[in-house]
């Protein structure tokens, strides 16, 4: 068959649980780092290619257009290989459940990769987003700024998701993640890259276009919107006259919002939506033995 039956994939995914827990602590970190910084790069692809398409315009097409370009982050990590934390929220408790690894094997592998999808995404947000000066350039007429595209943009979503109250960003996280550990499941399914790609791209696009929160994603997100919304240049230009007509928001997020009101119930929602919702379901309908 050109594709695995779930069944096959049920137990696929136990075996590759069971790998990712004996990964040594050097080699989960680097992987970490690896699946923060290539999800961290799809979130970067997405604001230069939808940052600056405006919303009054073109409506939720804005949406579609930065939602469509961002499945290329998951696509390098299940391709090229690397270790994101939201996907394993979904394989280590299926190789749990069917007692191939023990409770350490799974928060071992979620915290050194968690850890190392933060330090990541804070790498590319900082040196390759902020310092290339990428999300600040300024559209000129003439000699003077008529906006700051970009920068407006991922302030504005650093703002909205540090907004959000606790139970928003929970489900909202738990919705998220069961649609991306469906893709993860579904990209396991494929045989070849092309059946990977075309898994992975539908639900990823379907997650961000309809406004769900990944945590690892938010690592990228709002701590880069921290950095652009305290730039003197772009504090300058909210209050000049171009500024104000071009609604360029004032920053409002800050790293407490950022880890109380979002990244953790975030957290902790993609773990209910990968680790319940397909992980456990999955084993109880696949690979539970009934007595």
């Amino acid at each position: 068959m050109a594709f695995k039956l779930p069944n096959e994939v049920a137990m696929d995914i136990v075996q590759a649980g069971v790998k990712k827990a004996a990964l040594p602590v050097n080699k989960t970190l680097v992987l970490g780092f690896l699946a923060g910084a290539y999800i961290a790069l799809g979130g970067l692809l997405a604001v230069r290619v939808g940052g600056a398409v405006p919303n009054e315009v073109w409506g939720s097409l804005q949406k579609l257009i930065f939602a469509g370009v961002f499945p290329v982050g998951l696509m390098m990590v299940i391709i090229a290989g690397a270790e994101l934390a939201t996907g394993n929220f979904m394989t280590q408790p299926l190789a749990l459940l069917e007692r191939k690894i023990g409770i350490e094997g799974v928060f071992k592998n979620w915290v050194l990769v968690y850890l190392g999808n933060f330090i990541g995404s804070i790498f590319v947000a900082f040196f390759l987003a902020y310092m290339t000066g990428l999300t600040l350039e300024p559209v000129k007429t003439g000699d003077v700024v008529a906006k700051m595209p970009w920068a407006a943009f991922i302030v504005n979503l650093a703002n909205a998701k540090t907004a959000l109250n606790w139970w928003e960003a929970f489900w909202r996280g738990v919705g998220c993640n069961w649609l991306v550990a469906l893709a993860v499941w579904m990209a396991f399914s494929a045989n070849d890259i092309a059946g990977k790609i075309f898994a992975i791209w539908w639900p990823i696009m379907a997650f961000v276009a309809v406004g769900f929160e990944h945590s690892v994603a938010n690592m990228f997100f709002i701590p880069l919107g921290i950095f652009v919304g305290n730039n003197p240049a772009y504090v300058a230009f909210t209050h000049t006259a171009q500024g104000i007509a071009t609604q360029a928001p004032a920053l409002k997020a800050t790293w407490e919002t950022f880890f109380v009101n979002n990244l953790i119930p975030v957290t902790l929602g993609n773990i209910v939506g990968a680790g319940l919702f397909v992980g456990m379901v999955y084993w109880y309908v696949y690979l539970k033995v009934e007595k």
